[in-house]
């Protein structure tokens, strides 16, 4: 039921700031709001993404003005011509930075950027699972964990996204159509298995991945491709080496202005530097935001899809 609608124009209040949106992101978080496995009052204008520059701003705004080339990531209605944003939430773009990477990198490079700095820190001599290593986040994630020092074994579904992960820099790669990816990651890592799993398949994945952990290791559930996780027995977590699990949300890792701020200037800083790679998959105009929403379901993307107002 995406349709493209013309609405007022909206008002920035107090603390609020109307970017023109030049690129919007397209999330799976998206997916599960249009879908309602994250339920929203309808109707509502989707994305939780962009990148623009500054069109207005409201009463008691500080440190932004027209003109300027700002990004959000997790303020839902991004999907539109023009967004009222609270200031808090805004990030200025380096001059350097195309608005398009800028819009590419928020919502996934710092979700890959605390995944491996703050919620499992990883460091030289860790070994991560990344599942969907060829994806919006998983490219971004392994290159952050390669960055960090660890090893990183991958999980894709064919062999073009195989190349795809090895180029971001997955030291192993398994395709798990081909390959049970439990059984391997206990052979690559000679029965211990990994420090930490980065789980964003959820329902279809979640047991195996406990399984691949070694002793008090950690999985991070951070999406749910596949479906929700089914209601489990805690006792699985001692079962299997008195494991952690974690269920983390960008959101709770950028509430804080100065944190989001700390972030997104690294982030920018490996973009401009090379030390991380965008792959923007493709663009799409926002009238095709049902296609956009049809090809990341269906694992059709290799990549970020981006939509142009």
């Amino acid at each position: 039921m995406l349709e493209l609608a013309e609405v007022p124009l909206p008002e920035p209040g107090p603390g609020e700031v109307r970017i023109k949106v030049e690129a919007a992101g397209v999330n799976f978080i998206d997916v599960y709001h249009r879908s309602g496995l994250y339920p929203l009052p309808l109707p509502m204008t989707p994305g939780s993404e962009a990148a623009g520059v500054v069109d207005a701003v409201g009463p008691g705004v500080e440190g932004f003005a027209p003109g300027d080339r700002v990004a959000h990531a997790m303020q839902l209605g991004s999907y539109a011509q023009y967004q009222v944003v609270p200031a808090s939430k805004l990030v200025k773009v380096p001059a350097d930075v195309s608005l398009q990477d800028a819009a590419a990198a928020m919502l996934q490079g710092m979700t890959a950027h605390y995944l491996a700095t703050s919620t499992f820190p990883l460091g030289p001599g860790h070994r991560a699972l990344v599942h969907a290593a060829a994806g919006g986040v998983g490219q971004l994630l392994v290159q952050v964990a390669k960055l960090r020092g660890a090893t990183v074994y991958g999980t894709v579904s064919t062999e073009e996204k195989a190349r795809l992960a090895r180029e971001a820099g997955a030291d192993e790669v398994i395709i798990y159509t081909k390959t049970d990816f439990e059984a391997e990651v206990r052979r690559l890592t000679g029965g211990r298995g990994v420090d930490v799993v980065y789980d964003s398949v959820g329902r279809t994945t979640f047991e195996a991945s406990l399984r691949c952990l070694r002793p008090r290791g950690m999985l991070v559930l951070f999406g749910q491709s596949s479906g929700p996780v089914a209601p489990f027995d805690p006792q699985l977590l001692n079962k299997y080496g008195s494991l952690f699990l974690t269920r983390p949300s960008l959101g709770h890792y950028i509430a804080d202005p100065q944190e989001l701020a700390t972030r997104a200037g690294e982030l920018f800083s490996w973009i401009r530097s090379g030390k991380l790679r965008l792959r923007i998959d493709r663009t799409l105009p926002l009238a095709q935001a049902a296609e956009a929403h049809r090809l990341l379901e269906s694992r059709a993307t290799a990549g970020k899809l981006l939509l142009l107002p």
